[in-house]
């Protein structure tokens, strides 16, 4: 009688390894595309310009003239948004990318936990997304705002919380595309609009709306979680300097807290739930 074969039983490799390399890895990959750099931060910050001189003589808050807030400063949290989902979400175009050229492959077959590769290509994204948020923030010193330390550090820390939402949900949409086309079809279709109508680029309307199309679109809004990342970022800028005014509509700080990040456990659930199910295209 013959022996039964040997059994081989590959050991599981470290964890926290897993998802410092990945990581690393994309940071490594951005910092060596100078393109994306360029692409993430300049058009937002050229919509801020823009945007800040052509609408500024014709803006006022709902509420009253007396806020004494510009369009420009108005319109910074929503760029500041705006600059982390285009970087969060051009980090993840690279999970199409390594599925396209088998690195993804060689990675969803290493001994590591699903949730290891996840969490490594969302913490290497948001990362990327913080530092150029970081960097777009410098330009908040041209305006007429008072900062303090802890304002400062509050202010990174619900970017960085900000920042993992969008990646997550970047990757979300990534998993199953085989096509940056695609990917970038996705984006013009639903995450501009999410921006959009998220209040960054005007208010949210007020509960007595005239028509019903405003009080649909203020509803919509409301529903959009998109909506209190910018509120919050709108409340931590401002918390320094109370006479500048803040729309009538502005959410809470405690609850723009609260809905972003349940909203980013949901989406990191979520992302680790789909990565666990093999694509077309995965040799599994």
């Amino acid at each position: 009688m013959s022996a039964a074969p040997e059994t081989t039983i590959v050991p599981v490799s470290r964890p926290w390894l897993a998802v410092w390399t990945l990581s690393r890895r994309e940071l490594v990959r951005f910092f060596r595309q100078r393109n994306r750099v360029i692409g993430a931060i300049g058009q937002p910050v050229i919509f801020w310009l823009l945007f800040g001189a052509g609408l500024g003589s014709s803006f006022r808050l709902p509420g009253g003239e007396e806020s004494g807030v510009s369009y420009r400063e108005f319109f910074f949290p929503g760029t500041l948004v705006l600059i982390l989902l285009f970087t969060a979400i051009f980090a993840t175009i690279s999970i199409i990318e390594d599925r396209r050229e088998g690195f993804l492959q060689s990675v969803l077959v290493a001994p590591i936990p699903r949730w290891a590769m996840v969490l490594g290509k969302v913490l290497g994204g948001s990362l990327i997304a913080l530092l150029q948020g970081i960097l777009f923030l410098l330009l908040a010193l041209t305006l007429d705002l008072s900062f303090s330390p802890l304002q400062i550090v509050s202010l990174i820390g619900f970017m960085a919380l900000v920042a993992v939402s969008l990646t997550c949900l970047g990757m979300l949409i990534a998993w199953r595309m085989d096509s940056t086309q695609g990917f970038h079809a996705i984006m013009s279709v639903f995450l501009m609009p999410m921006w959009l109508l998220s209040g960054a680029f005007f208010p949210v309307p007020a509960g007595a709306s005239e028509t019903w199309l405003q009080w649909g679109l203020g509803w919509v809004m409301r529903a959009n979680p998109l909506t209190y990342a910018v509120a919050g970022m709108r409340r931590l800028l401002y918390v320094e300097s109370p006479g500048r005014g803040l729309p009538l509509e502005t959410p809470a700080m405690t609850t723009c807290l609260i809905v972003t990040a349940v909203s980013t456990v949901v989406l990191l659930a979520a992302a680790t739930r789909i990565a666990r199910r093999p694509v077309k295209g995965d040799l599994l």
